[in-house]
């Protein structure tokens, strides 16, 4: 940590903290607080600012002090107040006591830190409605799924030994669970944005939150719609469309966090089946446009038993491409990707990307595994869109499906 700042950087972060105190303070403002509006926003920020260069010559005392004295004025001006209808919570004191470590924080810490924590603040107190609204909507369901997934992350991944074991060393309990605690968080997050707009959706957002959640699900929701309502495959079509073409976002934001040394290697040829998949989606959205869905009511994604389910899964491919990798070679992996792919991309994008980031394999061969696991999804999903749809769902399909199946073969063939 630097103790001793120049002229220039001081008022930098005078002038940071000023800013961030404002962009508070004017949200408060607009809601007719009782004790703090942009100007006393602004000072608390200040004042957390000057503490915080203060402490660098005179040691913590100095912030202890200062928050201890605005914490004082809170209280003071509440009491002053007292006559004024009664304020239903402590939104804003807490807000304003958070702006003084804020501007501390930006002389001691990151100032981007402290930029992104000011931006938080402010977004959480413009949304109040909307997320007040958010909370009444949840039900015992919904409740039971954030409380999974705080099971599945902060109890169960903690205590699981972090070490290999079993055959070809490929099997380690914490980074299963880890990579478990990724997907379901995905899902949920996916869950939480259905939530938050409400079943009733255009097919755009329908098809987005379906790829969120689960691609191979919606596509058996809307082909059950599909065959109940054949008037409505049309936009059954689409929602599956969407959903598909999302998958190729998830595998590039879990390809970020699993292995972002292998981005730069796998982001063309998975970002172009990207562009294809949603080049072909916008050209049927033409046709399509006014029709709007409603998104079923989805599954909770952090149930305990699929997520054992799909820890089990991912260790046995985990375990089948170091076989394949052995006595096999590239034949036997891209038939253990297609394979695993048809169900589902998750388990073996994860367990091929693990591989990659490990240097066992080359960064072609797992951005080509990951697509042919894909497009085999593909090739499932619209042989269950046949089964279990309509026939006109299967032949709306059918034709821009193929065409992104093409366009990943060439993209294999081609691609150096």
């Amino acid at each position: 940590m630097n103790s001793e700042l120049t002229l220039i950087e001081t008022f930098q972060k005078l002038g940071i903290a000023l800013g961030l105190g404002l962009l508070v303070g004017m949200q408060r403002e607009r809601t007719q607080p009782r004790i703090a509006g942009i100007r006393t926003f602004s000072l608390a920020t200040l004042l957390g600012t000057i503490a915080g260069l203060l402490s660098l010559q005179f040691g913590g005392w100095v912030l202890a002090s200062g928050l201890a004295s605005l914490a004082a004025l809170v209280i003071i001006g509440n009491l002053e107040k007292s006559e004024a209808p009664p304020d239903p919570g402590l939104t804003t004191e807490v807000a304003m006591l958070l702006m003084f470590a804020d501007g501390a924080y930006l002389v001691l810490g990151y100032t981007p830190v402290a930029v992104a924590l000011s931006g938080t603040i402010a977004v959480l107190l413009h949304f109040k409605p909307e997320l007040h609204a958010f909370v009444q909507k949840m039900g015992d369901k919904d409740f039971k799924a954030v409380i999974q997934f705080v099971l599945i992350t902060l109890v169960i991944l903690p205590v699981l030994p972090n070490q290999e074991f079993g055959p070809y060393k490929v099997l380690n309990p914490f980074r299963i669970w880890l990579q478990v605690v990724l997907i379901v968080g995905m899902r949920l997050a996916g869950y939480v944005a259905y939530k938050f707009v409400g079943a009733q959706a255009g097919s755009l957002l329908s098809g987005l939150f379906g790829g969120l959640i689960s691609s191979t699900a919606t596509t058996v929701s809307y082909a059950r719609r599909a065959r109940e309502d054949p008037q409505n495959s049309s936009m059954a079509a689409l929602v599956i469309m969407v959903a598909s073409a999302v998958v190729f976002v998830r595998i590039l934001v879990i390809s970020a966090i699993v292995a972002s040394s292998l981005l730069p290697g796998i982001f063309g040829p998975l970002g172009a089946m990207l562009g294809v998949m949603a080049l072909i989606t916008a050209g049927f959205w033409l046709f399509t446009r006014k029709q709007t869905a409603t998104v079923p009511e989805q599954e909770n994604p952090s149930e305990l038993k699929p997520a054992l389910i799909f820890a089990v899964v991912f260790a046995l491919v985990q375990l089948v491409v170091a076989v394949a990798r052995q006595y096999f070679g590239a034949r036997g992996l891209y038939a253990v990707a297609f394979l695993s792919g048809l169900p589902d991309l998750d388990a073996i994008t994860l367990s091929t990307l693990q591989i990659g980031k490990g240097n066992q394999l080359d960064v072609n061969m797992v951005w080509r595994m990951i697509l042919i696991a894909a497009l085999a999804n593909l090739l499932f999903k619209t042989v269950m869109a046949g089964m279990m749809g309509s026939r006109k769902l299967l032949a709306q399909i059918a034709g821009p499906f193929g065409l992104a199946f093409a366009a990943g073969g060439l993209l294999l063939w081609l691609w150096p």
